[in-house]
């Protein structure tokens, strides 16, 4: 008799059917070592100003020099150890981003879920108002409430992705709510924190997992946009998207200040999206093949 299989292995197998996500796992893995090991990995301090090599090109490139692999920017910084470090700032943004807009957002789906009065009707409509604003100008409104700075920047952010988990947790639960095995667990004595935390919210973690992995691209998305606008990490910090904005006037005489933070936050907002899509066609059993 065949031993059953272990379902992460039956998870990898169903997500490896999807070259794509695995090419995006492999991007996302990659990042991630560029953000834990950024210090070892960058071949310069992301701060330090070379003035003898200000806007010096990649080494490739006519007048190139081979320390700077991927060239200079307007102040003589490193742009390849800049774009390493960017990593850190971009994955910790989402990270906590992402963390803070999941839990809260868990939390109140469930109340609204298992609420059937006016606490649960009180909590979606404050979401549809939230949903009713542009993300960029609500946290655009939040930052400029709170200030200007890194860690803004991510409450922000977190407020807006916080209805999306409302949402999606809410909808998850009032499809489990009624089903037999919660009337079982209420009548044999289960309180309202077992039925939400214990009985329920295990079988809702699917689709929220698959929301928080896509969650991470809109975090570095609005992260880039905020830092764009001035309102996100600010100077020196090495943030593709504050540095996109510092080169901005040399657009024409020196594209790789601009190009290759563009390119990052490409790839890094790509490799997410790829990876959520193979994690809902494997989560989702509708999707399997």
């Amino acid at each position: 008799m065949n031993r059953p299989t272990h379902p992460l292995l039956e998870l990898w197998r169903d997500f490896a059917r999807n070259p794509g996500a695995v090419g995006g796992l492999v991007i996302v893995l990659a990042l991630v070592c560029c953000a834990l090991f950024a210090d070892g990995l960058a071949p310069h301090s992301p701060i330090e100003q070379y003035r003898d090599a200000i806007l010096t090109p990649p080494a490739w490139a006519e007048g190139g020099r081979s320390e700077f692999l991927l060239g200079t920017d307007p102040v003589g910084r490193d742009l390849l150890s800049r774009l390493i470090h960017g990593a850190r700032l971009s994955l910790g943004i989402g990270l906590v981003s992402v963390s803070l807009s999941l839990g809260f957002g868990i939390l109140l789906g469930l109340i609204a879920g298992f609420s059937r009065g006016w606490v649960g009707t009180a909590v979606m409509r404050l979401m549809d108002i939230l949903l009713a604003l542009p993300s960029l100008l609500l946290a655009v409104a939040v930052v400029a409430v709170l200030g200007p700075g890194l860690i803004n920047a991510m409450y922000a952010i977190a407020i807006v992705l916080l209805p999306h988990y409302v949402r999606l947790t809410r909808a998850a639960v009032v499809s489990e709510r009624d089903k037999e095995y919660v009337q079982a667990s209420r009548i044999a004595g289960a309180g309202a924190l077992r039925l939400m935390f214990i009985t329920v919210l295990p079988n809702c973690l699917a689709p929220l997992i698959v929301q928080a992995t896509l969650g991470f691209s809109t975090a570095i998305l609005d992260a880039a946009a905020l830092g764009f606008l001035g309102l996100g990490a600010q100077p020196p910090a090495s943030e593709w998207g504050a540095m996109l904005a510092g080169a901005m006037e040399f657009i024409q005489s020196a594209w790789w200040v601009v190009t290759l933070p563009g390119i990052a936050i490409f790839v890094a907002v790509l490799a997410f999206n790829l990876m959520g899509d193979g994690l809902r066609d494997a989560l989702d059993p509708k999707l399997k093949r």
